[in-house]
């Protein structure tokens, strides 16, 4: 079922002149539900995607200018309704956050299921390469032509966590699949990124155990630092506001601290 919501905040200050409009896939918890917030509060127009439409609808907080579109990014059915709920509802897709994903198995190599493997990649790899597809053909179609599609890569597209084959891999990926988006869309005016998140305080991060003593690559545990969910966020909002002249390619924000500089 899609619901738009029903009342509207008054503009804030940092409100902007024409409102953007910005789809965000796993929208619901995390990351997601952060940039959804910054997001309505600087202005934009939001599409909510997710599988658990309960949470998107709490994420939404009652926004006119927010629509919810419970989504599985694994089924391009699902995700070519997406896309054209956001069109009908709003005329256009500006930017796409490509946000859904998860941790998957824990485990060497030897140690994991093929089943978890693929359902790690599905997710992570496979679901953003089918968003990134539709948002190619919405803004290659849409007048005027263009967007800009940031993918959620993480700093394990640069360095792993021990025992994380299946999750660094897909990042490594996404590294790729954003340069590849980037280089097919010049000619159509979409721009392509990645922001490489490390230790943004989320249940994600505390499941990993980095609150309590995280593993290490020397079989230690070691309690790391965060920071705020919310600087995550904005700094994804910087990205999704660049004028359509420029572009950042690759962003890492980590916590200070943390070991990622060094890693192993």
């Amino acid at each position: 079922m899609n619901r738009e919501t029903t009342e509207s905040p008054e503009p804030g200050a940092g409100e902007l002149e024409a409102s953007k409009v910005l789809l965000v896939t796993g929208a619901g918890s995390g990351i997601g539900r952060a940039v959804v917030q910054e997001a309505l509060s600087a202005g934009y127009t939001v599409v909510l995607a997710g599988r658990r439409e309960a949470e998107l609808i709490e994420a939404a907080q009652g926004n006119t200018r927010a629509l919810c579109v419970p989504t599985d990014v694994c089924d391009p059915t699902q995700v070519e309704n997406l896309f054209r709920q956001a069109v009908e509802h709003f005329g256009r897709v500006d930017v796409l956050f490509n946000n859904a994903g998860m941790f998957g198995p824990f485990g060497s190599v030897d140690e994991i299921s093929l089943a978890d493997w693929n359902a790690t990649l599905a997710v992570n790899l496979t679901g953003s390469m089918i968003c990134a597809a539709e948002a190619m053909r919405t803004m290659k179609a849409q007048e005027p032509q263009g967007g800009r599609i940031i993918n959620n890569g993480s700093i394990s597209a640069h360095s792993p966590r021990p025992k994380s084959a299946a999750y660094t891999v897909s990042k490594h990926a996404i590294s790729g699949l954003t340069k590849s988006i980037e280089l097919d869309g010049r000619a159509f005016g979409i721009s392509c990124g990645q922001i490489d998140i490390g230790n943004t305080a989320t249940a994600i991060m505390a499941d990993l155990g980095v609150n309590s003593g995280a593993l290490q690559a020397n079989g230690s545990l070691l309690v790391e630092p965060t920071f705020p969910v919310a600087e995550a966020a904005k700094t994804v909002l910087y990205m999704a506001g660049m004028p359509a002249s420029a572009n950042i390619g690759q962003l890492v924000v980590t916590a200070a601290g943390m070991p990622f500089v060094g890693r192993g």
